[in-house]
C-alpha cells in the first residue's frame, strides 16, 4: 500500500469514500488505511454494511477511536446513503465540509473554493495541478 496515496484514492465506490470521510475524523490516515481494507473486504457494499453486527463494526474501526460515535455514524450515513441524490455530500449524516470538498474532487471532478484541509490542498496542487 502505498503511504502517500490519501485514503480516498484508496476507495472503490462513492460509500465507501464516505465511510472513509467519517473514519478520518479526527484520526490519522495510517491508522485509517489499515482499517479501512478489513472493514470493506467484509462489507464492500452499502446493503451488506446495513446488515452487519453493530458490535461486530465497532470491534473492527475500534483502533481507530470513538468507536462509538463512529459506529452510529457510519449506519446512519449509510441508511441515508441508500436515499441520496449523489448532488451534495453534506446532505448525507456525518459528512461536513471535508467530505463535501473531498467528493467534489474525487467524483465531480470539481475544486471547490476555499478548501480547508492541507491534505486535499496538497492532492489539488500536486496531482491536479491547480
Amino acid at each position: 500500500m502505498r503511504d502517500d496515496l490519501m485514503v480516498q484514492q484508496q476507495v472503490k465506490n462513492k460509500w465507501q469514500h464516505m465511510v472513509g470521510v467519517i473514519c478520518l475524523n479526527q484520526t490519522g490516515r495510517k491508522q485509517v488505511k489499515a482499517v479501512l481494507p478489513l472493514l470493506f473486504d467484509k462489507y464492500p457494499t452499502p446493503e451488506l454494511f446495513l446488515l452487519a453486527d453493530f458490535n461486530e463494526v465497532q470491534e473492527m474501526i475500534s483502533p481507530l477511536g470513538m468507536k462509538n460515535v463512529r459506529t452510529k455514524r457510519l449506519f446512519r450515513m449509510t441508511q441515508d446513503f441508500m436515499h441520496w441524490d449523489g448532488k451534495d455530500a453534506s446532505d448525507l449524516y456525518g459528512i461536513g465540509k471535508y467530505g463535501s470538498d473531498s467528493y467534489e474532487i474525487f467524483y465531480k471532478n470539481n475544486i471547490p473554493e476555499n478548501i480547508g484541509d492541507h491534505e486535499l490542498q496538497r492532492y489539488v496542487r500536486e496531482e491536479v495541478n491547480v
